[in-house]
């Protein structure tokens, strides 16, 4: 029990050192994967079209 008791009292002492990131840090993050999820997005939907019309052409 006394192991039991020290694992939480340490992980407490780490979760004290960790320096949690400000809302406008994770604000400007969140933007930075939507839009490059979306740009990823609609250039991977422009090239399977090319490749789909070009595949088209050819057979």
């Amino acid at each position: 029990m006394k192991r039991l008791i020290q694992y939480f009292k340490d992980s407490y002492a780490e979760m004290k050192k960790i320096m949690w990131p400000t809302r406008d840090e994770v604000s400007s993050s969140t933007v930075v994967v939507l839009v490059s999820v979306v740009f990823f997005g609609v250039m991977l939907g422009v090239i399977d079209f090319l490749l789909a019309n070009a595949i088209e052409l050819l057979f």
